[in-house]
């Protein structure tokens, strides 16, 4: 839509050949002019392009309010926010009306007040795209006054108004959106009196305002946003309303690592220090998805509630983290992310997880390092032979000689904190570790191989091939039948510590 804004009167208006178009027709038509583009949009929003994405478009050619359904962190509420881009950069208005009433259709009192009294004189402004859009998140308290809006026996006072004026009402945020997007997020959340009263905007395309014989043409197009859960855990949305909503659009979580790792890696917030210092091998990356993959299969984890994005994207910035922690604290001027700064994520794990009761049992922290065991168990089939069935079969053990190792009694600890040459030092005392790693990857850099011999050793110990006991800032790996017969009676507290 072509636009001049130098233009500052009615008359000059219409003598440009604007012509207004509804808030859905501006989305229709320059969703339509994307399309032809082959333009993207609703850019940064991965993994919905052959799902989500087509739905929404096909809602916005129809014209239709929409309601996005799907667990917590399936960004929902990005995805409103984005079509902000399809509304024109500008449009015309009434200067100095509240609804930003359009000049060749005002709906409010001073719009049609203005025109009848300036005509083409009547001043105009101009409003950008981003002041557009309107949110509201849903909660108990919201009431009718909020959204709609009530009478103001303020400004009655003030203006020496009779209540049965229009000029008394002070309206809400829904007619404040006219002529834009206005979003509700977690729509179930809202009273159900609450909700009835959005029935005539959706429908009749007007509100009610006690008892005000008052009909404002909204213009509007109506987001909403809402989780299953909601439905049985707190509220519901009324079926009228709901059936008043054109688009149902389902949501879901990213179906593969790699669609997860592209999510997390723009989302992320890498400190630019930290980019420089510290490296981040793409197994690390890999393993950070997994983990929330397997949450989302774990017998321990409401599945009904989801496991968010989110959790990936606050584990990978606290393994980063862990790392600089350790980098600092040995005077490093840079890095890499080791297995061992896994413990720095077990925060980032622990608050995004819903438990079922035998989660409750088995307590976060514990659920959170079996997360990670499980992911580490999980991707070490993609770098090694299973340990399992090379152990039941004929030919070589290619980790006989590191199994055989701790079966002689030795035992090795990893600390979180220890300094590079120490960290080295101790991967490198494992006969047969290194050779294992450059045999079957052997062009890593060192940073990748020592990477690699730690990953053996946990995926070892996940495999029941090697005891992975838990220290206060670490892991100490020993022989597996040892420790049973070795085991004192407060040993096993470790893995119940309220800190892992």
């Amino acid at each position: 839509m072509n636009y001049n804004l130098t233009i500052k009167t009615l008359g000059e208006l219409k003598q440009s050949g604007y012509q207004s178009r509804s808030v859905k027709d501006e989305l229709r038509e320059n969703l339509i002019a994307q399309l032809q583009e082959k333009e993207g949009g609703f850019e940064g929003i991965i993994g919905f392009e052959d799902t989500v994405i087509p739905d929404l478009q096909t809602a916005i050619l129809s014209r239709h309010n929409i309601l996005l359904l799907g667990l917590r962190g399936q960004a929902k509420t990005r995805i409103a926010r984005l079509m902000v881009n399809l509304l024109d950069e500008y449009i015309p208005y009434i200067e100095g009306s509240e609804l930003y009433d359009d000049p060749f259709n005002p709906i409010s009192w001073f719009g049609h007040h203005e025109i009848n009294e300036k005509g083409d004189n009547t001043p105009i402004a101009w409003l950008h795209r981003s002041e557009r859009y309107t949110e509201k998140l849903a909660t108990p308290d919201v009431t009718v006054a909020d959204l709609i809006g009530d009478v103001d026996p303020i400004k009655a006072a003030t203006l020496k108004l009779h209540y049965s004026d229009e000029r008394v009402i002070h309206f809400g945020l829904i007619p404040r959106a006219h002529r834009g997007i206005f979003v509700i997020n977690e729509l179930p959340d809202l009273q159900a009196r609450i909700q009835v009263a959005l029935f005539n905007i959706l429908q009749e395309k007007d509100i009610q305002i006690r008892g005000f014989k008052l009909r404002l043409p909204l213009d509007l197009q109506f987001v909403f946003t809402a989780n299953p859960e909601d439905y049985t855990n707190r509220g519901s949305i009324v079926t009228p309303l709901k059936d008043r909503i054109e688009s149902q659009i389902l949501t879901h979580y990213p179906r593969s690592i790699q669609v997860s790792r592209k999510i997390t890696q723009q989302e992320a917030i890498i400190a630019p220090a930290q980019k420089l210092a510290i490296e981040v091998d793409g197994l690390v990356k890999d393993l950070i998805e997994q983990i929330a993959f397997e949450a989302r299969a774990s017998e321990y984890i409401d599945k009904k509630s989801g496991v968010s994005a989110r959790l990936t994207i606050s584990a990978y910035e606290n393994l980063v983290s862990n790392a600089e922690r350790r980098m600092i604290i040995n005077k490093e001027t840079s890095t890499f992310v080791r297995i061992t700064d896994f413990l720095g994520v077990i925060p980032a794990i622990t608050g995004k997880i819903e438990l079922v009761y035998e989660g409750e049992l088995e307590g976060p922290a514990k659920v959170a390092n079996l997360l990670i065991g499980k992911a580490i168990k999980t991707l070490l089939l993609q770098f090694f032979p299973d340990p399992e069935k090379v152990k039941k079969a004929k030919g070589a053990n290619p980790y006989a000689e590191i199994i055989n190792w701790f079966g002689d009694s030795n035992t090795l600890l990893l600390d979180d904190n220890s300094p590079f040459n120490e960290y080295k030092k101790s991967l490198n005392s494992v006969p047969g570790l290194k050779e294992l790693v450059k045999k079957l990857h052997p062009t890593l850099s060192n940073n990748q191989q020592l990477l690699l011999m730690e990953f053996v050793l946990h995926g070892l110990a996940e495999f029941s091939q090697l005891n992975k006991g838990f220290l206060d800032n670490g892991f100490a790996f020993s022989d597996m039948f040892n420790s049973l017969f070795n085991l004192e009676p407060d040993d096993d507290l470790d893995l119940d510590d309220d800190r892992y």
